[in-house]
């Protein structure tokens, strides 16, 4: 039996956070310690499986394959296609970064009331988290993908409610109530959404006798399972419903600002670049690949509805006072492109999508952390507490300048090639909602920069005169990620090369090619 690598990266992050939670609460530093070493731990595996996978070999690779719960046709089966891969090598990326960023974030609180905050217990949470995040894009098994798409609720529900932002306006009761409420709001949404999301898997069982998404989409495409019209509607919208949750996708984008707004930063960054990619991510494997007619059928409703959360997200990102908030707002606008490409139905735009979730992780993790270390020197989110920081901050805000611009999609840096993809596929298709999708473009330019005018340039306010600028751990966090951002955005071949035979086996299991362009005949 060959190593289980794909097991390894995933139980890897789930010992350490065992081991992280106990230590003891008096080793608090050697807690954080241990966490950061899982997580680069971590981190080398997902290479080694990234240098492993070939891209142009079979579909799913790596594959473990092991009898579950044989009564119900269960199997513990994991397997990385390219998309899969570069999602698993992202959030093993980020987890480190995101420890690090966080390393002072739970330190015991001293208030009147001498509480104290588990140290521990917040770098397990994250670890944890890691850990179903990565088998997630890993589990071929339908009912093993929803475990975990489930399970990776609880910790992300603590990691919000018990290890909130201390910035906070009104006051530690008052922060501790809307912490409260973020956290309750995140876990029933998205409760709400894996339920409707279990009756669709009970469903497929009961029409497909097993739960194998390898073997379900094989007797798709070779015409053994012939699945009714108005079943497999109702089937995808199960599945649909749960990802646009996660996602998120609007309507049902609303738990996601106050989730970020009162979370810490590094939890801030795992939200939006690490757990929502699972819902784009699932839409890709389990709707296009299960529910390919239904998919068609349902494209020009999703298309509407990624267009509004494009337009509609960046509008809101333009009037927020709140930073935190504005890149949450920013981030329902990015996820609209992503679901854009994905349901452009066009190799340009999916191989866009799955670019952007990558770009998307990495520049949102940028801007944020680096925001996070701006907001914990002043002790407020508000944009008007802030005025003149490049003077006595330089570092910092020329860091905060560059997550700014990719967050805008500029020219050089990541993001800038992904989006580009998604709207050459979208336009080719459809071109009337690509025109109105690059309105997100435009006012992303404005919140951003109305954002870094509004913070870093202009008199130096008093509250920030003696603002020291980035230390080493944060330059630690900041630098590769900003590297990153500039290296994808010259040459992000690299990561295309993974997942373009994965885009184009995608489209062919919707029967779906590029459309042509007209050339029209010389006269």
């Amino acid at each position: 039996m060959s190593f289980p690598l794909l097991t390894a990266t995933a139980a890897l992050p789930a010992i350490g956070a065992v081991a992280t939670a106990a230590v003891p609460a008096a080793r608090r530093n050697a807690a954080k310690a241990l966490a950061l070493l899982f997580s680069l731990a971590t981190f080398t595996l997902a290479v080694v499986v990234l240098v492993r996978f070939d891209p142009d070999g079979a579909r799913y690779q790596l594959t473990e394959s092991h009898s579950w719960i044989a009564d119900f046709g269960v199997r513990y089966e994991l397997g990385v296609d390219g998309i899969g891969v570069a999602l698993v090598a992202l959030t093993a990326l980020l987890i480190p970064f995101i420890i690090l960023a966080g390393w002072h974030d739970a330190d015991p609180l001293e208030t009147g009331n001498k509480r104290w905050r588990p140290t521990q217990g917040f770098f397990a949470l994250i670890l944890a988290v890691e850990a179903m995040v990565i088998l997630s894009f890993e589990a071929t098994d339908v009912f093993l993908f929803y475990i975990f798409f489930e399970a990776m609720l609880i910790p992300m529900y603590f990691l919000i409610g018990g290890f909130g932002d201390r910035a906070h306006e009104h006051g530690e009761e008052t922060a501790s109530t809307q912490r409260s409420y973020a956290a309750v709001k995140f876990l029933l949404y998205n409760l709400v959404g894996g339920l409707i999301m279990l009756a669709a898997v009970i469903g497929l069982y009961v029409v497909a006798g097993n739960f194998s998404l390898a073997e379900i989409a094989e007797a798709r495409a070779n015409g053994t399972l012939d699945m009714a019209t108005n079943t497999e509607r109702w089937l995808f919208l199960g599945f649909f419903f749960a990802f646009a949750v996660k996602a998120p996708l609007w309507p049902l984008h609303t738990w996601l600002p106050n989730a970020m707004g009162e979370a810490t930063a590094p939890v801030a960054v795992l939200i939006t670049a690490v757990v929502d990619k699972v819902g784009t991510f699932a839409m890709l494997r389990f709707c296009l690949q299960l529910f390919p007619e239904a998919s068609k059928w349902a494209t020009p409703v999703i298309l509407v509805l990624a267009v509004i959360s494009i337009v509609y997200g960046a509008l809101l990102a333009v009037g927020q006072r709140d930073i935190k908030r504005l890149v949450a707002y920013a981030s329902i606008s990015h996820f609209g492109f992503i679901i854009l490409g994905i349901f452009a139905m066009t190799s340009q735009g999916q191989s866009g999508a799955t670019l952007y979730m990558v770009n998307h992780g990495i520049s949102t993790a940028a801007l944020m952390l680096v925001a996070g270390f701006l907001i914990s020197r002043r002790g407020s989110r508000l944009i008007a507490d802030y005025g003149g920081v490049q003077k006595v901050a330089p570092v910092l805000a020329g860091t905060f300048l560059i997550g700014s611009l990719a967050t805008l999609s500029l020219p050089g840096l990541a993001p800038f090639v992904s989006e580009f993809l998604v709207l050459v596929g979208t336009f080719a298709r459809y071109p009337a909602i690509g025109i109105i999708a690059t309105f997100g473009i435009v006012l992303a330019a404005l919140y951003t920069l109305v954002l870094y005018q509004r913070t870093m340039t202009g008199p130096v306010k008093p509250e920030v005169s003696a603002m020291p600028d980035l230390r080493a751990r944060e330059l630690a966090v900041v630098v590769p990620l900003i590297a990153l951002l500039i290296f994808l955005g010259v040459y992000p071949k690299p990561v295309t090369d993974i997942v373009n035979p994965a885009v184009k086996q995608t489209l062919s299991d919707v029967q779906k090619k590029d459309p042509q362009p007209e050339v029209e005949a010389a006269k």
